[in-house]
């Protein structure tokens, strides 16, 4: 079918989607800017076990960039893209608001022009939990309303379903966007909870534990996140015959336009979260009880129906198995001794 483009691919799930891609036989390209916002070195480590795959070719360069993003379709036509490049984190947004306008919208803006001049037959690009907000239903829908981002990060995201639709509306471009929900395992962002968590408690040092431990997230498997973005990328988005103006439904559209969560649908404690590094490290965490950050929502919990009707798949890793998986990639890359 032709070669697919992979954006952010030396990030955490995107490397994760381009191996998945290159084991089943494609061709890929990689674009990334291979910025500074986390250690670039587990950037690099990522890149190095693609760099040796035959049908792997890497592009650095950064979204926001036109001309760059205009070359990489025109040297290679994709038949698809996955955009997974951008800048992540609710609480960055807050500190540095131009990174999130330049990557999230800017970026995405380029992907979507050259998309639409190189005829791409299917864009399937990450949106993300956050985009629920204020929203209080559980679990969340993707048929709920999400008109109220609590962070810039979220409001970006949102952003980009907005963008893709008219796109889709005025060029038939089939486009899908996948709202993950808390993406966790090996070879995961340095900036995230359990990477976190996971170095200090066994350096002993005292973890961060906002709104006391009490909210909830729907944490989701890489390996999981992985396989439904492959399984929704197989299948451009269709058009909704039945959509009505009259009675409109958020989550498809009269356009070749859909959004579906992707989480585990099991909402967990981040004590119990936490429980579960302790346990597969050997250790216990020293722990400092603070309220809920601004810009974050108590609780997330993915409604998977429509992924499962369409798609026929349900992430089902447990956290105990997850965390596990992660502890053993982590102990083997920085070389940690567990504490037996």
């Amino acid at each position: 079918m032709g070669k697919i483009l992979v954006t952010g691919a030396a990030g955490f799930i995107g490397s994760a989607v381009v191996t998945r891609l290159l084991d089943r036989g494609d061709e890929v390209v990689g674009l990334d800017n291979h910025n500074d916002y986390y250690d670039p070195a587990i950037k690099e480590a990522r890149l190095e076990k693609l760099a040796s795959r035959d049908s792997y070719t890497h592009v650095r360069a950064d979204l926001a960039d036109q001309l760059a993003v205009d070359n990489v379709f025109e040297c290679h036509k994709p038949w698809g893209v996955v955009n997974l490049a951008a800048q992540a984190g609710v609480r960055y947004s807050m500190e540095n608001p131009r990174a999130y306008i330049d990557s999230n919208l800017v970026g995405f803006g380029n992907i979507l022009e050259s998309c639409r001049s190189y005829e791409v037959k299917h864009l399937v690009y990450a949106s993300s939990s956050s985009v629920y907000g204020a929203n209080e239903s559980m679990p969340f829908s993707i048929h709920d309303n999400v008109d109220h981002p609590l962070s810039l990060y979220a409001a970006t995201k949102k952003s980009n379903e907005l963008m893709a639709h008219a796109y889709s509306n005025l060029y038939g471009i089939p486009t899908t966007g996948l709202r993950f929900f808390t993406v966790y395992g090996p070879w995961g962002r340095p900036d995230m909870a359990l990477f976190k968590f996971t170095k200090a408690i066994l350096d002993g040092d005292k973890i961060q534990v906002f709104n006391y431990g009490k909210h909830r997230r729907d944490f989701t498997y890489i390996d999981d996140i992985v396989e439904g973005i492959i399984r929704v990328l197989d299948v451009p988005a269709p058009p909704n015959v039945d959509w009505s103006g009259a009675n409109p439904d958020s989550g498809s559209s009269f356009a070749p336009w859909r959004v579906y969560n992707i989480g585990n649908n099991n909402p967990v404690e981040l004590l119990t979260f936490i429980k579960a590094i302790e346990k597969a490290v050997g250790k216990s965490a020293v722990m400092e009880l603070l309220p809920l950050q601004p810009g974050d929502v108590p609780d997330t919990y993915a409604d998977v129906d429509s992924l499962v009707d369409e798609f026929n798949y349900k992430p089902e890793t447990s956290i105990e198995d997850g965390i596990g998986k992660f502890v053993s990639w982590y102990l083997d890359y920085f070389g940690h001794q567990k504490n037996d």
